[in-house]
């Protein structure tokens, strides 16, 4: 038995559930170890059981040795796994409210037959995965180290006339021949005036000499993730992309130097937007400061003006500030940043700004 479930169990026992259904992909694979693919995790003191089917079920029987037993689904999972509650008596099961869509919720409560009933519950195993062991810092660090390496890469890959998909392919090669299994998730290239669209799609749009080109990437590495973002300019830089990239780049070394064991998530928000407000650009900042990046890209905890989370030690999360001028240009410079004992460490410092 891993140390992670056992951990999980004294959680489930605080909250008087006999167990939960896992769903999420990256909670399933922190709980077993195993990344997960379609498929179910029933946790309980009474046996952890893994459902998936016959894709799958040869390949994970190996990695869950000792962590979970593997049920292979013939017919209905939904079916399945309320009889495995039942079978072991489990009255009371958290399942993810978030993540289970509803008809299967119904699928599995209607199963039970209010022989046991199905809890919805909110971020549960998230909490726990706040604090990254150091395994888990080893992963994010190389994928971060990947995705570095990529973007200083392609300074020399973009030029005017290539277009933003090919720049965004060109990553992706890069980072797949480079050690990662995938990019974290689709790679922003946004060229001239896309760029004042924070999560712009990709385009044909060829870029162009004198204007800015906006990157937002991040390598997967083992299921790990790491999250990016660089402004590079062609040819001359125009008065105003200058001022906006110097206010940013400021706002967010103010925000660097507050993040500490104890600070408030909400607090190294506020020095940031404070900043931007101070120089007239805080309505052109619309998204949260950061956010934590782990098994999934955008985790808990969130540095948000509305958060009430507190920064502990092993948390790695991002710090992007940005400026976004509607048919104009949009700068966004982001890092990722692992909170350590006596402050933080900025684990994508190696990438020039």
């Amino acid at each position: 038995m891993n140390s992670r479930i056992k951990k999980f169990y004294s959680i489930l026992e605080r909250l008087n559930f006999d167990g939960m259904l896992v769903s999420w992909p990256a909670n399933i694979t922190y709980l077993t170890g195993y990344r997960s693919r379609d498929s179910y995790l029933l946790v309980s003191r009474k046996g952890n059981f893994y459902f998936t089917d016959s894709r799958y079920s040869e390949e994970a029987k190996p990695e869950l040795k000792g962590v979970a037993s593997l049920l292979k689904i013939n017919g209905s999972v939904f079916s399945l796994i309320a009889q495995t509650c039942l079978d072991f008596k489990l009255k009371a099961v958290a399942c993810e409210g978030r993540y289970l869509p509803y008809a299967e919720y119904k699928k599995i409560s209607d199963c039970l037959k209010k022989k046991a009933k199905l809890i919805s519950t909110h971020s549960l195993i998230e909490q726990a995965r706040q604090i990254k062991d150091p395994q888990e810092i080893g992963k994010i660090k190389k994928a971060v180290e990947v995705a570095a390496s990529a973007l200083k890469f392609i300074r020399g890959f973009i030029k005017p006339g290539i277009k933003e998909i090919e720049v965004e392919a060109e990553l992706e090669r890069f980072i797949r021949y480079h050690g990662a299994d995938n990019s974290s998730f689709d790679i922003i290239v946004a060229s001239g005036q896309n760029c004042a669209y924070p999560h712009h799609i990709t385009s044909e749009r060829k870029i162009r000499n004198n204007e800015p080109v906006l990157i937002d990437m991040g390598a997967d590495y083992q299921g790990y993730k790491s999250d990016l973002t660089r402004v590079f300019f062609l040819g001359k830089i125009n008065l105003l992309a200058q001022e906006i990239y110097a206010i940013v780049k400021e706002a967010q070394a103010r925000a660097l130097k507050n993040i500490r064991p104890g600070a408030k998530a909400a607090d190294i928000d506020r020095v940031a937007r404070d900043f931007l407000t101070e120089k007239g650009y805080a309505r052109f900042f619309g998204h949260n400061l950061g956010h934590g990046v782990g098994l999934d890209v955008h985790e808990e905890p969130h540095l948000s003006p509305k958060s009430n989370q507190v920064l502990e030690p092993g948390m790695v999360i991002t710090v992007e500030p940005g400026i976004y001028i509607a048919g104009k240009l949009g700068v966004r410079v982001e890092d990722m940043v692992l909170v350590t004992e006596k402050g933080y460490e900025v684990l994508s410092g190696s990438v020039n700004k």
